[in-house]
């Protein structure tokens, strides 16, 4: 029997219109699509970040070398403006010497001798330096009327940069050289090696010699003394770093030691060129540098060795330190070294390095004034000099008195023409210090004072010529006097000149 249909049954049952059925399939599409939008959205952003990361880095590296050239060369010009003022101030050494000299005496400091001003840059240079006035101090009107330095024209450095200057005394050191020239010959030769081996003899290096060096050879102090002179003398026989009186000056043609350890280079038989040419030298190890070449980098002051110089200077025992002083008196051509206690006990070898540096700290490196003063202070002899007292205070300390060979110490001397700049330029920033180091050596033989008294305007014309004389004393120099002296160098000779 058949039901009848509801009417719910009979709706579900009436056909769809066909508009219906195409409005049911297109919001079916459009659900199957929601989200493809958010999904476009997420790719395009991330696109988009890696490309700006990528953007960023590469303007920032950009910017960074930028910035980095920029404060390299602004640390260049400040180093090269620390070499122009020590010039200057080199070039003022005779007249500062005239000046303070009568003072200098009254300290027991007496003798016609070179002050040596290049250990007193922070005093003279000081206010070329830096900046001048710190935040929040005076405006420079009272800063003028206090008069100080801060008001001065063209004083110190804008940026915020700063100089680091060391001056440093090359004829107060060895010279390795001495054994290039052929004028002096075997003498120079012997003179070299002989204050080698007195550097090297002290017993407490014994173990730095026992050890393989860095070639992977055994070396002893006689191996490594001829190396250096053989390097650097225009001879191609060997030389014999022997101190004794009958030793021989060679023993035969120079070996091939460089070529049978594998360097791919031999021996030059001419000058060192620079202070790092001697890392090329036979046995010339790190422990060696360390102990002997360069004890400290950031202290030139502090090496007993150098290649610039000539023959003919003397070593300035005025500006020597302590160790040189010592190499110096315990050289074979100086003393008798197995005669002389000083040369053979440790003990008065400490003392006497504790008593020189001593002093010289407290004389701002001014230990002997002449050669006299110095064999007055080793001979201990009697009197009221400065070399008298200091050679009382060796002998307080237990240091024996030294006898030198006749004529030895006519190779001392109390100036310098060979001087060494170190100029860092400094460019502080926020992450980083930017520095850059010059090395520039200046020759003094043959330099001009400059003077003015009794010069007129011209240097031709007799004082008296001058309408406006000083005090009776003579003209003063005009612009184009002043600028002939400048023209004679009297700031010396710049023979190397490196940037770090």
């Amino acid at each position: 029997m058949l039901r009848p249909k509801s009417p719910q049954t009979e709706e579900r049952a009436a056909p769809t219109p066909p508009g219906g059925r195409a409005r049911r399939r297109r919001l079916r599409r459009r659900r199957d699509r929601r989200g493809v939008a958010l999904v476009m959205v997420l790719g395009a952003i991330t696109v988009l970040t890696v490309f700006l990361t990528e953007l960023q880095e590469e303007t920032s590296t950009e910017l960074s070398a930028a910035l980095a050239d920029r404060d390299a060369l602004r640390a260049e010009y400040y180093a090269r403006s620390a070499v122009n003022l020590s010039r200057m101030l080199i070039a003022a050494e005779p007249s500062v010497s005239q000046t303070i000299g009568p003072m200098l005496a009254i300290i027991g400091l007496k003798g016609n001798f070179q002050v040596p001003v290049w250990k007193f840059t922070d005093m003279f240079l000081g206010p070329f330096n830096a900046q001048l006035t710190e935040p929040g101090a005076a405006p420079p009107d009272e800063a003028a009327a206090a008069g100080s330095a801060a008001a001065g024209k063209n004083l110190g450095l804008t940026g915020g940069g700063r100089f680091e200057l060391k001056i440093v005394d090359e004829d107060s050191k060895i010279n390795i050289n001495r054994a290039a020239d052929d004028v002096g010959g075997i003498a120079d030769q012997i003179a070299v090696g002989a204050q080698l081996i007195s550097l090297m003899s002290p017993p407490q290096y014994n173990p730095l010699f026992e050890e393989r060096d860095g070639d992977g050879q055994f070396s002893d102090r006689a191996t490594i003394c001829s190396a250096l002179v053989d390097w650097a003398d225009p001879g191609d026989q060997t030389f014999v770093c022997d101190t004794s009186t009958n030793a021989p000056s060679s023993t035969g043609a120079e070996d091939s030691f460089y070529q049978t350890v594998g360097l791919p280079y031999v021996r030059k038989n001419a000058p060192f060129d620079s202070f790092e040419e001697l890392r090329l030298i036979r046995g010339m190890g790190d422990d060696f540098w360390a102990t002997f070449v360069d004890p400290d980098p950031n202290n030139p002051d502090k090496r007993v060795l150098t290649v610039w110089g000539n023959r003919k200077q003397k070593v300035n025992v005025t500006s020597a330190n302590a160790q040189m002083l010592l190499t110096l008196t315990c050289s074979a051509d100086f003393v008798d070294v197995a005669a002389t206690p000083l040369c053979t006990d440790v003990n008065q070898q400490t003392a006497f390095l504790t008593v020189a540096s001593l002093v010289q700290s407290m004389t701002g490196g001014i230990l002997f004034p002449t050669p006299k003063d110095f064999v007055d202070a080793m001979t201990q002899k009697a009197g009221n000099t400065l070399g008298a007292m200091l050679g009382q205070q060796f002998k307080a300390m237990g240091v024996d008195m030294v006898k030198f060979k006749p004529n030895a110490t006519k190779a001392l001397g109390n100036r310098s023409n060979f001087l060494s700049i170190y100029a860092d330029g400094v460019v502080p920033g926020n992450k980083r210090e930017t520095r850059v180091r010059i090395h520039a050596v200046i020759d003094l033989t043959g330099a001009t004072k400059i003077t003015d008294a009794g010069k007129a305007d011209d240097g031709k014309r007799p004082p008296g010529d001058n309408p406006n004389p000083p005090n009776g004393t003579g003209a003063p120099p005009t612009p184009e006097s002043y600028e002939q002296q400048v023209r004679s160098n009297p700031a010396g000779t710049i023979i190397y000149y490196r940037i770090e």
